[in-house]
């Protein structure tokens, strides 16, 4: 099993900026592609960006280019999201999610494991 934790998520202005992170435990963090999610309440859980094994290619979200970016550290086994010009509509919570082959994708169904979870806050 693969076990995932984020942490970071808090209460922003908008405008501001926060860092979140994934830590993963189990399965040999580098042989698989990593993504990030977020959900509000009534609503379905939808992708933000996603990574490949290596770091090398990412991919995001119309509604967040130019402002997030996410990263790896393989040797960490951790992934970040970097989130910047932060909006009140990016206020959610953000899951950290897994999946088992090379390249990042952005269905859901695609994943198959997935964090706890991590609110994140935007005050207007």
């Amino acid at each position: 099993q693969v076990q995932l934790v984020e942490s970071g998520g808090g209460l922003v202005q908008a405008g501001g900026s926060l860092r979140l992170s994934c830590a993963a435990s189990g399965r040999p963090f580098s042989n698989y592609a990593m993504g990030w999610f977020r959900q509000v309440p009534g609503k379905e859980r939808d992708f933000v960006a996603g990574i490949n094994w290596s770091g090398a290619t990412s991919v995001y979200a119309d509604s967040v280019k130019g402002r997030f970016t996410i990263s790896r550290d393989n040797g960490k086994n951790t992934v970040n999201l970097q989130m910047n010009s932060l909006l009140p509509e990016d206020t959610a919570v953000y899951y950290c999610a897994a999946k088992f082959t090379s390249e990042a994708t952005t269905r859901r169904s695609d994943y198959g494991y997935w964090g706890q979870g991590t609110q994140v806050t935007v005050s207007s």
